[in-house]
């Protein structure tokens, strides 16, 4: 009988007005890591600074954090909060400000350590300096619950999937409020990278009586709610019920892990900077109907959901959200034809070898990869 562990923060705060939690902390010193100026502009981050400052911390700000969070970008956060010293790292902001906090936190407790260990999965542990509360801007990535973070390697143009159970935060704070600023574009595709986390949980080999219940529920809220925030960012009950979502899937996917649409958006987006969500909607139809020759979980699932055709399903709210159904034909990010075909090897390649492909739930290969690459690129079916 196999042993497997369930793990989730110690303390989820959920609910509006929820990031004033804060107050609640203990400690002397901390470090509000950030990105572009959203947080800023919505008075978010005055407000979480303010917070603390009530609980009586020393607050320091750290901003800047791209979009695609760079290995110089961390270490550089790690060096600056050595300097500071804080006792809580609080990432405030979409799933890069929390992935790129979580590297500046071992870079901050073990100065000197190497990237390519972490991305051998050579973890040092933590805590001996700080903890860590995470609150999500997005209903995304869940990076708020899980022990993920994607950090960029810009010069091999590589994103790298860190996996540390240390990188569970301690507490998460989930207030929609924050969430309801989301522009319509950005609404959509972290939505969607929610559905593909969910159903990529879901179907996992290593999937259980603990995560798949949490996938089928955060699947239910998205096909629910998805729509109506993307209509309406100040429907503060969809953007609620979107903000559970993301917090579902993440604990389901964080403990059963991901299969080949990451696998696979974590590379394409490396090295063409294609937002990680749109990756995940465009790539998640295609590799449903890749993978189902495998498995019959989501026969199981369309069940469950009273529905005929999930991938179809899938297109369907993709195209109601204004994303679309292929690569190439993306209006976001404009991948040109000989660009992609150049890389095109390599980038499947370095797809196959990707952690997340080790719990997808049909065996693949390299020349797979590059196949369903070159469907989900021209739009073409699936038959193989």
């Amino acid at each position: 009988m196999t042993i497997t562990t369930f793990q989730v923060p110690r303390t989820i705060v959920h609910g509006v007005d929820s990031l004033e939690y804060l107050k609640n902390l203990e400690g002397k010193k901390a470090v509000l890591v950030t990105g572009g100026h959203s947080m800023k502009k919505f008075g978010f981050l005055d407000q979480a600074k303010k917070y603390l400052e009530e609980a009586g911390m020393e607050v320091m700000i750290l901003d800047g954090v791209e979009p695609d969070p760079s290995v110089k970008t961390c270490l550089e956060g790690g060096k600056k909060m050595e300097e500071f010293g804080p006792d809580w790292i609080i990432p405030i902001g979409g799933g890069s400000a929390m992935d790129a906090a979580k590297a500046m936190w071992i870079f901050y407790e073990h100065p000197g350590y190497s990237f390519e260990k972490l991305a051998a999965f050579d973890n040092p542990p933590l805590r001996t300096k700080a903890k860590m509360a995470c609150i999500p801007s997005t209903s995304g990535t869940a990076s708020e619950i899980t022990a993920f973070s994607v950090i960029t390697d810009t010069e091999k143009e590589i994103k790298y999937p860190l996996v540390h159970p240390d990188f569970v935060p301690d507490v998460a704070i989930c207030d929609p409020v924050i969430a309801s600023k989301m522009p319509p574009l950005i609404t959509a595709q972290t939505g969607m990278d929610v559905m593909t986390h969910a159903v990529e949980a879901f179907v996992s080999t290593a999937a259980d009586d603990y995560t798949s219940p949490l996938a089928i529920r955060a699947i239910e809220l998205v096909f629910g709610n998805l729509k109506k925030a993307y209509d309406n960012g100040e429907d503060i009950d969809a953007r609620e019920k979107m903000h559970d979502a993301s917090t579902l899937a993440g604990m389901a996917f964080s403990n059963a892990s991901l299969g080949i649409v990451h696998s696979m958006a974590h590379k394409i987006g490396g090295i063409f900077h294609l937002t990680h969500g749109e990756a995940n909607a465009i790539m998640l139809p295609y590799i449903i109907d890749y993978n189902r020759k495998s498995t019959d979980r989501y026969d199981e699932l369309e069940k469950i959901l009273g529905i005929d055709d999930i991938a179809e399903e899938i297109r369907k709210l993709n195209a109601s959200v204004g994303l679309t159904a292929n690569i190439k034909d993306g209006k976001n990010t404009v991948i040109e034809e000989d660009k992609f075909l150049e890389v095109l090897d390599k980038m499947s390649e370095n797809a196959f070898k990707d952690a997340c492909t080790l719990t997808n739930p049909r065996e693949t290969s390299p020349e797979d990869i590059k196949k369903i690459y070159e469907a989900a690129y021209y739009g073409k079916k699936i038959d193989f």
